[in-house]
């Protein structure tokens, strides 16, 4: 697949539902992607970094790399990333750091991501100072997607700042901003999922809206075809009948 869209592809976010790290060789997708020089990003919880993982990913080119961190106790933490052990995120990314200083290398760029729900809002300020003391590069504040919003809900934080969800006079929740006839990812991006289906975006966490596969067609076949023309045409004329764009985040201040 890098192959056939080397051509017009420059930039690989390497992650889509599940934990990259767990995949045995999936460094060896960051080299291959690094050797047609293509920037490279991926997400992580960091449990799986070792020292020697460390090692193996700042010598693989590897270009950026999300860490997230969403507490800063164990309490806090687990609430939201589920039988996760915050001693592991820290522990993982002090790995990573010592890597990149005995490497001498300026990659990957360190991202602390910090997702903002009810439980962990309080402790915001405190990441920044965190990321500091270690030496992380970038801190960043995400506000949640959440599934369930229009009557409330359990992680939606207090502070509206924090939130993607404003609160209206009749007591429930609306999207901060209208969703608009357009979305600029139809046209310049495309997830592939683990077994070569192709769907027009991140929101389609479920595949539901297959627009080909790769196992059958060729990626500039599927980009042209009358299916994903149509799909745009949708997007176009009445994207607020798509389910996966009614809780989309374009339009939206995700970072806070």
């Amino acid at each position: 697949m890098l192959d056939q869209t080397r051509k017009s592809l420059f930039y690989i976010n390497y992650y889509f539902q599940g934990e990259p790290f767990l995949h045995p060789h999936f460094l060896d997708l960051i080299k291959a992607a690094k050797k047609r020089k293509i920037y490279t990003a991926t997400s992580t919880n960091a449990h799986f970094i070792t020292k020697e993982k460390a090692r193996e990913i700042v010598e693989s080119g590897l270009d950026r790399l999300i860490i997230s961190i969403d507490g800063l106790t164990q309490a806090t933490y687990e609430n939201y990333r589920v039988h996760g052990k915050l001693e592991k995120v820290i522990e993982g990314t002090e790995h990573l750091l010592a890597a990149k200083k005995e490497m001498k290398s300026h990659t990957p760029h360190l991202i602390f991501q910090f997702l903002a729900v009810k439980p962990n809002e309080h402790e915001i300020p405190e990441v920044f100072m965190l990321g500091k003391r270690m030496g992380i590069d970038e801190v960043r504040i995400k506000t949640a997607q959440l599934y369930d919003y229009k009557k409330g809900n359990p992680l939606m934080p207090e502070n509206e700042k924090y939130s993607r969800y404003k609160l209206q006079s009749d007591g429930t929740y609306k999207l901060k901003y209208a969703l608009g006839n357009h979305c600029w990812r139809m046209w310049s991006s495309s997830v592939f999922t683990w077994d070569g289906q192709v769907v027009p975006c991140c929101f389609d966490k479920d595949a539901k809206h297959v627009l080909g596969d790769l196992k059958t067609n060729s990626f500039e076949e599927i980009w042209r075809h009358p299916r994903y023309r149509a799909f745009r045409n949708a997007v176009l004329n009445h994207r607020e009948q798509i389910d996966i764009c009614q809780n989309c985040s374009e339009g939206t201040k995700v970072w806070a």
